[in-house]
């Protein structure tokens, strides 16, 4: 006897007890959810409704099970429970209710939910859907809705002009006209989520968590704006400010594309690389999505990065053969299959579908055609770049600045203004931005910079190759200069000085041995007479310096391949 009740205690203590809680009937509804079992999916977010009933998102999952297995009077009921008991500013429920009540045939009620949505619901999330079901009710009840007016469209045309700017990279305009909208339309969260988005592209990071403070302010339960400040906290690394944020996003299952999107990246920019898998296979089995590359690179990385090596390798190839052109897969099936024969490390893979910002710029300085112009449009590749320059080393940043001169173009004047004017900066790299802005036109790029004085006196310093160069230095432009004397005005010879300390500059820290002072001059003056548009030639260069056209053409090549002298003449 005493035997059977000593093994029945050592059962007892081999018996690991289950907690029972929100989550773990949340973890049991989406695993019933995953093989379609939509009745236990029900029971478990029941469950789960029970121990959590303040939590709405708990509550609209339970809806929308009801409504895949067809009850839509149920699960009105339960959208109706959130709006009056739980939180009233969920106005996406009055579009689900609708949806219901449409699926139902009764269409004087399902107009009713739906301009009701339109009307109070200020962010537009499923406004395009709306619209779509708006034309339905038209032609089912055979006259236009009463609707009075649509929230979320005040500031509408407005807002998709700020979109097209983020999408085209275009971060600083998009941040002028986005303030602009919100200063206007106080409640037009959507703006707001984009205006926190442009100014965390442009490096903004104090505006930016400010900016989604203020969208949860109006509307706590504001999945953007969520995942956007638990992103904010990681970066501070605020630990117990992103425990409970991360909670609650994990237990979070969206229905609608654009949110699931959303959470799938920030669940991987969290580290949270197995739930970001999840989400981005769920995506791929949407069919608006399912032949589109940068989402399998996505799946791929998350699969990568939770050790699901096999899983990444099939993801990267379908990337790869939806996008044949792309550098992307190629260089990453490449770093995969560095990591299993053992030569490195496992790589840390990041979440854009482009290449790593140090491989771009050594790609473009490897082929010395500059930055292409699909490359330059890119939103992903700019924001990487205004990043750079915001938070990078001092090294990473010149090699930034550097680069705008390759893209040339408003945003990048805006950028590197705003930088001179931030006094935090390193002067010397304010010097390097006052070269690639003269190089754009900007005849005074120093303009409110709060240390004008100091910055114009070391850029002079540096343009005039004083104390800042050594002798050999000096006397290339020395000879430039005297060779062209009878030829030379002085705006052109303060350009030949410009040129001459941005090719030392960008050369460094492998500026060149000067003891050819000849050949140097000799290819400092080509470049100069094609800075003015004049014609020239090695031989004509060289014939006046006594050089052979080939040595001038190799020196000349050498500044070429810093200064990009080609792209400035083209």
């Amino acid at each position: 006897m005493n035997d059977e009740k000593l093994r029945a205690e050592a059962l007892h203590n081999k018996v690991i007890p289950v907690h029972f809680d929100a989550n773990f009937f949340f973890e049991r509804a989406v695993q019933s959810l995953e093989r379609n079992h939509y009745a236990k999916a029900l029971k478990y977010f029941s469950k789960a409704v029970e121990y959590e009933p303040e939590n709405p998102v708990n509550h609209c999952n339970m809806a929308g099970i009801m409504s895949e297995m067809g009850d839509y009077e149920g699960s009105n009921s339960v959208l109706v429970d959130i709006i009056k008991h739980i939180d009233p500013a969920m106005t996406e429920c009055y579009f689900y209710m609708a949806n219901n009540f449409a699926n139902m045939e009764n269409f004087e009620e399902a107009e009713k939910a739906l301009v009701t949505y339109l009307e109070e619901d200020s962010e537009g999330q499923f406004l395009h859907e709306a619209e779509e079901m708006m034309e339905l009710l038209m032609h089912e009840l055979d006259r236009p809705a009463k609707l009075k007016r649509i929230k979320s469209r005040q500031g509408m045309i407005e807002h998709e002009q700020a979109r097209a700017l983020l999408e085209q990279g275009k971060f600083a305009q998009a941040v002028e006209l986005l303030e602009e909208i919100v200063e206007n339309y106080a409640d037009f969260l959507a703006a707001r989520n984009n205006l926190a988005l442009a100014y965390y592209y442009v490096g903004l990071f104090g505006k930016a968590k400010e900016t989604i403070h203020e969208v949860l302010e109006q509307d706590p339960g504001n999945l953007h704006g969520l995942c956007n400040l638990a992103i904010f906290y990681q970066h501070e690394n605020d630990v117990s400010q992103l425990l409970p944020l991360l909670q609650l996003l994990t237990i979070t299952v969206p229905f609608h594309q654009e949110h699931l999107f959303k959470l799938a990246t920030t669940m991987g920019i969290l580290g949270q690389h197995e739930l970001a898998y999840q989400h981005f296979r769920r995506l791929l089995k949407d069919e608006e999505l399912s032949d589109d590359p940068s989402v399998y690179h996505y799946t791929a990385t998350a699969a990568f990065n939770c050790g699901r090596f096999i899983d990444a390798e099939r993801y990267w190839r379908f990337a790869s053969k939806l996008d044949p052109d792309s550098d992307v897969s190629r260089f990453y099936l490449s770093q995969l299959a560095q990591f299993r024969e053992g030569t490195t490390e496992q790589p840390k893979i990041n979440y854009h579908y482009h290449l790593p910002f140090e491989e771009q710029l050594k790609a473009w300085e490897h082929n010395g055609e500059g930055i292409t112009d699909e490359v330059k449009h890119n939103p992903l590749v700019r924001s990487s770049f205004f990043w750079a320059l915001r938070h990078g080393d001092h090294a990473t940043k010149l090699q930034v600045i550097q680069s705008f001169a390759w893209i040339a173009d408003e945003e990048v004047k805006r950028v590197l203004q705003a930088f001179l004017r931030d006094p935090k900066e390193d002067l010397q790299l304010k010097e390097a931005a006052v070269l690639v802005l003269e190089g754009l036109g900007i005849e005074n790029p120093l303009m409110d910079s709060p240390e004008q004085e100091e910055i114009e006196s070391e850029t002079l310093v540096a343009s005039e190759l004083s104390n800042d160069l050594d002798q050999p230095s000096r006397t290339v432009v020395n000879k430039t200069l005297q060779m062209m004397d009878q030829s030379c005005d002085l705006d052109q010879q303060h350009d030949i000085q410009n040129l001459w300390t941005e090719f030392l500059h960008k050369s460094y820290p492998n500026t060149p041995e000067l003891g050819h002072t000849e050949a140097w001059s000799a290819a400092l003056e080509y470049w100069a007479i094609k800075m003015v548009g004049l014609p020239t030639t090695y031989q004509e260069v060289a014939r006046r310096y006594g050089l052979s056209p080939s040595t001038v053409s190799r020196y000349a090549r050498r500044m070429d391949s810093v200064c990009h002298m080609k792209d400035r003449n083209g």
